[in-house]
């Protein structure tokens, strides 16, 4: 009668999750310090053996096997969560409030610019898009619409116009004008 490998390894898999699974939570939780993370670690250990599942000599060694990886999983945890505690820290050092400050008013800006866009006429506004935010030439517009490339060219230039009119009337645009005109690039490319 021959023996079902599969079938056993499932089973000492199965033994082996029920009888240890809160001892590895433990084990993990003592390096992470957080035992939804210490659950993980191990679920994530045994899901991994059961896809892809494995032999060992001595089936008695399987509990101090698994133990070893869920520590090293562990460790690895904590690096991660160093280096993206160090990347941060980085990140928090070189963001001023300053810049926190430029770029949520710089979004700003941006969202005024795009809403000025929506408001163009319907057939100004889709060929405007095509050339700034897709990037094709008058020639490419024109075939697509079955425009002339005068009527593509006289639709940028409108748009243009009306862009911007309707932002330099605008306080806080006029005001930080200077300061933001890279957003006006779409704006001024011909």
């Amino acid at each position: 009668m021959s023996v079902d490998t599969d079938f056993v390894g499932k089973v000492t898999f199965t033994r082996l999750y029920a009888a240890h699974f809160q001892t590895f939570a433990l084990l993990a939780m003592q390096y992470v310090k957080d035992m939804r993370v210490a659950e993980d670690i191990v679920q994530d250990t045994f899901l991994k053996y059961w896809e892809a599942p494995f032999t060992l000599e001595n089936p008695q060694a399987l509990k101090t096997y698994f133990g070893r990886i869920i520590i090293n999983r562990s460790l690895n945890h904590l690096k991660r969560e160093k280096n993206l505690q160090r990347h941060h820290e980085l990140i928090g050092q070189e963001i001023t409030e300053q810049d926190v400050f430029e770029r949520l008013h710089e979004s700003e800006l941006q969202v005024m610019v795009y809403g000025e866009i929506e408001r163009l006429p319907e057939q100004c506004k889709k060929v405007f898009k095509m050339n700034r935010f897709d990037g094709l030439k008058y020639r490419e517009i024109a075939e697509q619409l079955q425009l002339s490339e005068r009527t593509v060219e006289n639709h940028i230039a409108h748009a243009l116009k009306v862009l911007r009119k309707n932002l330099l009337e605008e306080k806080s645009f006029k005001a930080n004008f200077e300061k933001y005109k890279s957003l006006l690039l779409i704006l001024s490319m011909h």
